[in-house]
């Protein structure tokens, strides 16, 4: 979809490079890759993560969604405050295993945590974008008017 609001835009671009790369995740680890690919996939997840939960998710949260409940949405927005909880948590047990993974090797019982936590990942994130793409960012599309739509895109630039 071709988004009129510049907040918009942004999320959107962020969320089609996260589903690419969630996508090589996804494939490394369950497709026919070598765990040798391991180590660089967890620096980019690592990235990856840092920045999802927390730059985008902190600006959805603090500047969305209480615009978003105020105009009516209110249960779509509670669903998303739960998917974000519910990503940070397995984010907290997946971070430390990704760091360490890119800096070398994990024993075979961190390695099977690491590719179970991040294929959960991978599914709570594409999940979770899908439905941002479906109802947050066309419902910004309706609420925000230009000035707002500016300030918000300064705002989250500069974070």
């Amino acid at each position: 979809m071709n988004y009129s609001r510049q907040v918009s835009q942004a999320l959107d671009q962020e969320h089609r490079a996260s589903l690419e790369h969630f996508e090589r995740v996804e494939r490394a680890l369950v497709g026919s890759g070598s765990e040798a690919e391991w180590p660089a996939l967890a620096a980019a997840l690592v990235r990856q993560l840092e920045h999802e939960i927390g730059r985008h998710f902190d600006f959805e949260e603090k500047e969305l969604f209480t615009r978003m409940a105020e105009s009516g949405d209110a249960d779509m927005v509670e669903l998303l405050l739960e998917e974000h909880h519910s990503i940070r948590a397995v984010a907290e047990e997946l971070l430390p295993l990704a760091r360490s993974l890119a800096r070398g090797p994990l024993s075979a019982s961190e390695r099977a945590t690491f590719k179970r936590l991040g294929l959960e990942m991978v599914e709570r994130m594409v999940a979770h974008i899908q439905k941002e793409s479906m109802s947050l960012l066309p419902t910004l599309e309706d609420l925000l008017d230009e000035d707002t739509d500016r300030e918000l895109t300064f705002a989250y630039a500069a974070a």
